[in-house]
């Protein structure tokens, strides 16, 4: 019976200083001061060993080897980690946005540049003093144009009317130098020039072509824009309390039960950041709604809406409606005189020189070899080529966030065992189910209380922002400037564009494809019989004519 007791107390001693053995390791804090330090906090104090926790708010309060300062800083960390973490993860996003946009804007604006600059030297040279006299009816064509692109209040199909009635002005009165043409009179030519249609339909085609390519350019830039500015806004996201206790108690918790090594368990995680993020998943059907409108643009531009191919053969449309002009200016001079009757004579007589006298080169389009160097260095097809790779990879970004958060080499575990992560409460399995994306599926989230009856306004305001664009962007397609049908007072729906449907490429192809006939090129002198008014006002109005379809174009 002695033996029996003194095996008994010797059995009792071995496991009680085993269980003091095991209870003196979990006491240890050392790997836990060590790790802060590696982190960068600077602490006041780190247990030596485990403390009693009731100070805890967050974290587990058994024993634990945190202080309420430590929890409280590392509440502060938690925020920042998730804050760091987000932008990392759209940076990419962001950068994409932010450079392309740059590219399209500085591209477009060159381009127009480009054409008025190569337009102005050659009239000066094709066509000298009667270019240069009436060159501000081109400059200010260019200038419509560009201050449309730039977000100015210009109805394209309005202006260009304007341009072609301003050029017919100019022409008639070069053509009829011998009377006295008053601003009144010109007032009156100006009702008449639907009728008499003295450039022929060339005006028409290239108002097809012009609107739709600079409708289509315009809301193009301005919808990378708003993607940009929608990506950096999102990003910088807004933690409620309840995401940042619930991101304290994933990332941070391990270090006060002495596992600062153990990582989250992955669906942990997800249930953590689907909370979080759940204002930001609700923007994901705009948003790939939107991404979708700026790749049917965005084919546009390869298209029919291209402007560089639009720009191209404008100096041969131009020098068509010229031709048109002169061959017709006969009977357009007879119409106006029957409608607005004949004005007084000037007491003048036309100069007797020889049309060739002045007019000693003859218009032509430039050869491919000569043209200028592509704007920006580079063409719009390569640019649209590469936005829309990087457009099709943003699809789904807010919803996926959580995703590409919760990984490895970030947050989470990873592929280890699910026994040997952390769970929120210990190092072992999680079992709750993994919620569903968005603001309504958190309602009942089992690691962040999300209020599901108040969404985030910020970020209704950018699914608003969104929602604009995409209508915005679905005109474009269709070759419609939404600003003007908005504005219109009748509230009938017109404005500038085509009016076309889902087909808009009849006028467009054709303007794009054709190639006119011009009755000579500016190689050879002009031959004075094929001009019906041997005087100077034909190259006149030629140059003026030329000079503005050809800004008109950029």
């Amino acid at each position: 019976l002695k033996r029996i007791g003194l095996q008994t107390i010797i059995c009792t001693f071995s496991v009680l200083s085993v269980a003091a053995r095991a209870d003196f390791k979990s006491r240890n804090c050392s790997e836990v001061r060590e790790a802060c330090i590696q982190k960068g906090f600077s602490f006041a104090h780190v247990p030596v060993q485990e403390i009693p926790g009731e100070h805890l708010r967050v974290c587990p309060q058994g024993d634990t080897c945190c202080t309420q300062e430590m929890e409280d800083k590392f509440g502060q960390q938690s925020k920042q980690d998730f804050e760091n973490l987000v932008d990392e993860m759209s940076h990419e996003l962001r950068s994409t946005f932010v450079s392309r946009h740059k590219r399209f804007d500085e591209f477009f604006l060159e381009l127009l540049e480009n054409t008025e600059r190569s337009l102005n030297e050659m009239f000066v040279r094709t066509y000298g003093k009667p270019y240069m006299q009436n060159s501000e009816v081109f400059e200010n064509l260019f200038a419509e144009l560009k201050r449309y692109y730039t977000g100015g209040n210009v109805n394209l199909e309005e202006m260009l009317n304007d341009f072609w009635s301003r050029l017919l002005e100019r022409m008639f009165t070069l053509l009829n130098s011998q009377y006295i043409i008053t601003e009144d009179y010109l007032e009156c030519i100006s009702k008449y020039t639907d009728q008499l249609k003295p450039f022929g339909d060339v005006p028409r085609k290239l108002k097809a072509q012009v609107t739709r390519a600079f409708i289509a350019a315009r809301t193009f830039v301005q919808g990378l824009s708003v993607g940009r500015e929608v990506a950096q806004r999102v990003s910088k996201v807004n933690n409620t309390p309840a995401c940042i206790r619930a991101l304290t108690k994933m990332l941070y918790c391990p270090f006060c039960q002495g596992m600062p090594a153990v990582k989250p368990c992955k669906n942990y995680c997800l249930n953590v950041m689907k909370g979080c993020l759940a204002n930001q998943a609700d923007l994901d059907p705009e948003w790939n709604q939107y991404i979708d409108a700026m790749l049917l643009v965005a084919q546009r531009l390869e298209g029919p809406f291209n402007i560089e191919s639009v720009m191209e053969p404008i100096d041969v449309k131009i020098s068509e409606a010229i031709m048109n002009m002169q061959d017709n200016s006969g009977q357009v001079t007879y119409r106006v005189f029957q409608g607005c009757g004949q004005p007084k004579p000037a007491g003048m007589t036309r100069s007797t020189r020889g049309v060739s006298d002045v007019f000693n080169a003859r218009f032509r389009p430039y050869s491919p070899e000569e043209r200028p160097t592509t704007a920006a260095g580079t063409s719009l097809d390569r640019l649209v080529v590469d936005i829309k790779e990087k457009l099709k990879l943003s699809k789904k970004f807010w919803s996926n966030l959580p995703e590409a958060l919760c990984v490895e080499d970030r947050v989470t575990a990873g592929n280890a065992s699910d026994e040997d992560c952390w769970n929120g409460h210990s190092k072992g399995r999680y079992f709750p189910e993994v919620q569903k994306d968005g603001l309504t599926n958190q309602v009942n989230n089992p690691e962040v209380g999300v209020d599901i009856t108040r969404p985030d306004t910020f970020i209704r305001q950018q699914i608003m922002a969104l929602r604009v664009m995409t209508n915005k962007l679905k005109n474009a397609y269709n070759g419609n400037d939404i600003a003007f049908q908005d504005s219109s007072d009748e509230g009938s729906g017109s404005g500038s564009g085509s009016g076309c449907t889902e087909v808009c490429t009849t006028d467009m192809d054709a303007a794009v494809t054709e190639v006119p006939v011009v009755k000579a090129d500016r190689s050879g002198p002009v031959d004075s019989a094929s001009l019906h008014t041997p005087s100077l006002a034909p190259p006149t109005i030629l140059a003026l004519s030329v000079l503005t379809l050809h800004r008109q174009w950029r």
